[in-house]
This record gives C-alpha cells, structure tokens and sequence, in this order.
C-alpha cells in the first residue's frame, strides 16, 4: 500500500492499453495515449508479433546452447559430461534470469531490447571466445561455465519481460496468456534443436552457426519489440537503443569477417606454424600439420592420432597378427578413414575386397587428396578393392548387410585414449562377432602407451569374451607418436585379437615382415599380458554402463 500525502488525490498510473489502473505492487511506465489506441486497433497483430519474437528468441537460445555444447565435445571430448554441464548450469542460470527480470518489468520493451542485443552479442561470440581461450589461454571449462551462466540468465530474463509485453497489449487471464507463450517458446526450440544439426552445423560450422544466431537474434528479439513499443523509450533512449542494435549487428558481421584469421592464429598456436590443412566437419576438428615431403601430423579434435615416423607401429600391431590367423580374402575395416591400416591390410596379397566404414568422409577425402599423406597411406583408398562408406560404426553394424567376413578390424581409439565408449561395448563386439566368417577373427585397439595391461584392456577383453569370442592379448613395443610427442621409454600399444576358437599369434607369410612385430616378440608380449591378467576380470562395458 502506497501512502500518499494529503491533497487532491494521486492520477491513478495507467498500466494496460485499456485504462485499467495497475494492480497492487505495479508501477509501470504508462504509455501515450496515442500508442494505446494504437496497440488496441491492432491487438492481435502486436500479439502475434510478441510471440513470433519469442519463437525466434527460443529457437537462438537453444541454438546457442547446442554451439556450447557441440564445442566442448569437439575440444574436449566426453559428450556426457559436457552436456550435463552445459544443460545444468544453463538451467540453473535461466532461473536466475527469471527472478532479476523482476526488476525489469517497468519498461518492459526496453529492457527486453537491452537483453536482446545483450544475449545476441554474448551467444553469437561464444564459440570464437571459447575457441581462444582453449588455444591459448587453456581454461576452456572455466570460460564454458562463465559464458554459459551469463548466456542462460540472458535467456531466462526473456519470459517475464514478453509476458508483461503481451498483458501491455491485451488484458487477458494469466493462464492463457502464458500458455500462448510457452507454446511458441517451445515450438521455437524443436525448430532451433532441429535446425542446429541439420543445417546449422554443416552448412555453417559452430563459429559461424553462432553469429548467425546472434544476428537473428538480435534483429527479430531488440529490433522487432522496440519497433513495436516504440513509444516507450524516450526519444534520446530509443536513438541509443537502435544504435546499440546496430552496433551489435556490425560487431557480429566484423567477427564473422575476422573468424578465419582468428582460427589460424589459434591453429598455430596450437599446432605450429605448418598447418596444411584445417576444417571442423559434423563430427570432428581434423588439423593435418608438416611439409609434405614429412613428417606428418594428423590431429583429430585435438589429439595427435597420426605421427608419420612412428604410424607404423599401430597400424601394423592392430593389422598384421589377425591377417595372419587364418582366411584373409573378406575383410571389414570399422574407423581407419586415413587409410593407415587400410595400406597394412592390402599388403596381403590373398585379400579380395575390404570394406571401410568410417563416420566422417572428411577424413578419407584428405587421405585422398593430400599428397603427403596419400604418400603415407600408400593410396590405399584408391584400390579397386576398396569399398568406402560413410557412416557411424555401431548404426551400420545394426543394420549391415547379409555379409560374412574373414577378419573384422576396429581401428577405434580405446576409451584410455579418448575414444567414444560405444565403439568398445558388449553390444558393439556382438554386433561384429554376426558378421564373422567360419574360422573369422576380430582385431581391436585396447589401450594406450602404458603397455601395461591396464583395466581398459580386461574391461575391452570382457565385452569379447562376454559375446562368446576367446581372446589373446598382446601389445606392440613403442609409441605410435614417439617421433612427433615424447613418451615414455618403455612405452607400448595393447591389443585383442578375438575368435570363436583361441586365435593363434603369428605373421602372415603373403605379406612383408612387418617393422614393428616379430613372431617372438608377439609371443613374448602374450606371455607377459596374460601373466598380468587379474583373477576376477572388470565387468564390460555397456551402452548402460559405460564406465
């Protein structure tokens, strides 16, 4: 209750474009009277106005928040955990939003243009910010958290202001009104959520994705709303406000022209300064460094996966012992789109056809075209016997074809070295054990450069033998890096080789000897494994446990 002091009675403040006096606690700025006539002649062209603003508004908060998402994964990996960090602190910081929007409230639309091109300018920057700050500042999950707190109090603030917007133009019961909301709010986010994956991210990539994003936003949330109640402002304020629009617009269009200088200069940080080539495709960051006369670097989403000297090792320790234990003639490569273990393979000269199937057909077409590491992969992928198809692992497993084959290679970082858990699951290993041949073997990659049979190695042996394979460990000396990143001394690379029977260990007379194995060595590295294994193996991995 407000307490006036005596004389002639206070003018009611006018809160509605109908004339009714404000409700108890309200003190809004009232609106000319010409404006109020205006917004009753047309009321359900300026409602209708408000809630499209709200679908674009949501449809860009969730854009930016799948950007945020979408990065971590590509710099950090473990899509898990950061989806529930940025879903979790997103939410936390739309709550916030919603109780500061409170004091708000009393020029709605100005306020609501402020947060606009506030939310605009922060969304449509977070990625470069985020990007830079991994490269070189190195507090990637520090900035994420920041940038995605400031990003969801922005977007929480954006409800109570649309919703006192609508009762400005309209007086009508709070239910409807917030049901006519909320709708558009959430038909907003099934059309960003679908447009982000599906258009966003593949036309336009994060960086570019989330200035774009930030331009919508700015245009369709501050511009359209502070047309609409322009009388609000004061003169001078709605000049600075249609200034500040204009301002954020440039400053996204200057960061869009800037984005590909910024990128290099964080690629060269990171990686040095003979990047050759460099994108961010659907599924990853892929960065090829070095001379093409060598050594090449490969670098995907940040992890050094290829070093030219030292590739051999792996290539020919996941390859060679499985060609070797029996019909070589079909042969099923998963991953491996380098084409690194693809040259291994064809070494065989009893192999007739290999299908690859890997889930970015980037990374083919740069083992194709680029001529340093074409050079390296032996042109492997231009073999006639070779048949390429784009597509994730574990879906074409589900699905594949009335095929058999004779031997089955997972070239699938192990979890130890950031490879996605489903590529070494009970379910995955079943899925491939149908596809085996009589007499078939499946090869996997099961650990890191500890070479010490770890739990990922027995945890990886569990979900073979779980789906009725028997096992023989076995590990391969030096790191597959060691030229290009120093490791340790005794460093060495697990794997599995699995079959219906117990698979022999042994090298294939059909092909040249490879440099990295030995038929000794192989035996003494089994010997030295098993001796390790412990006496009550880990659980396997699952899809619904995958730790």
């Amino acid at each position: 209750m407000i307490n006036h002091p005596a004389g002639p009675p206070a003018r009611p403040r006018v809160d509605l474009d109908d004339g009714t006096p404000p409700r108890p606690g309200r003190s809004l700025t009232p609106l000319p009277a010409r404006r109020r006539s205006r917004l009753r002649s047309r009321p359900r062209l300026a409602r209708l106005t408000v809630l499209l603003a709200a679908f674009v508004c949501a449809a860009c908060g969730l854009v930016y928040e799948l950007e945020l998402v979408a990065l971590g994964d590509y710099l950090l990996g473990d899509t898990v955990t950061q989806t529930s960090v940025v879903l979790s602190v997103m939410v936390f910081a739309m709550g916030l939003g919603s109780l500061l929007a409170k004091r708000l409230t009393r020029r709605p639309a100005t306020a609501f243009a402020l947060v606009e091109c506030a939310l605009a300018l922060t969304g449509g920057l977070s990625v470069l910010a985020l990007y830079s700050c991994w490269a070189w500042i190195g507090r990637y999950q520090a900035a994420m958290v920041i940038l995605t707190c400031l990003i969801g109090i922005l977007i929480g603030a954006e409800i109570p202001l649309l919703m006192t917007l609508i009762q400005r133009i309209r007086r009508e019961d709070a239910g409807r009104a917030v049901a006519d909301l909320f709708a558009a709010d959430y038909v907003g986010a099934l059309i960003g959520g679908l447009a982000f994956p599906f258009l966003i991210l593949p036309l336009l990539g994060p960086g570019d994705g989330a200035l774009l994003t930030g331009a919508v936003n700015a245009v369709a949330g501050a511009a359209v709303v502070l047309w609409l109640f322009r009388e609000e402002p004061a003169p001078r304020i709605r000049r600075l406000l249609w200034a500040g629009c204009a301002l954020v617009l440039a400053l996204l269009a200057a960061a869009a022209v800037g984005s590909d200088p910024i990128e290099r200069a964080a690629r060269h940080a990171l990686y040095g300064d003979q990047v050759r080539y460099a994108t961010r495709s659907r599924y990853q960051e892929i960065v090829l460094t070095g001379p093409a006369e060598g050594p090449l670097r490969l670098y995907l989403d940040g992890r050094l996966a290829v070093c030219g000297p030292d590739e051999y090792r792996g290539s020919e320790g996941l390859v060679h012992p499985a060609m070797a234990a029996g019909p070589d003639a079909r042969v099923l490569l998963l991953g491996g789109g380098d084409g690194l273990a693809l040259r291994e393979v064809l070494r065989h000269r009893g192999v007739r056809s290999v299908r690859l199937v890997d889930a970015d057909p980037a990374l083919p077409r740069l083992a194709r075209t680029d001529p340093g590491l074409a050079a390296l992969d032996g042109h492997a992928l231009d073999d006639p016997r070779v048949r390429s198809i784009a597509a994730d692992p574990l879906a074409w497993l589900r699905g594949a074809p009335d095929e058999e084959y004779d031997v089955v290679l997972a070239d699938l970082p192990a979890p130890s070295d950031g490879g996605p858990v489903k590529f070494h699951s009970q379910e995955f290993y079943g899925l491939a054990a149908r596809l085996l041949a009589p007499g078939g073997r499946i090869a996997v990659r099961a650990g890191g450069e500890g070479g010490g049979g770890g739990d990922g190695l027995w945890q990886i042996e569990s979900g073979l033998r779980a789906v009725g394979l028997r096992t023989a460990p076995y590990a391969v000396d030096g790191s597959a890096t060691a030229g290009c990143r120093p490791g340790p001394p005794d460093a060495a690379q697990d794997f599995l080789l699995a079959a219906a029977t117990p698979p022999p260990l042994t090298l294939a007379p059909d092909a040249p000897p490879p440099r990295a194995l030995t038929p000794d060595t192989l035996r003494a590295s089994t010997t030295r494994l098993t001796a390790l294994r412990p006496p009550r193996p880990p659980a396997p991995l699952t899809l619904l446990a995958p730790r």
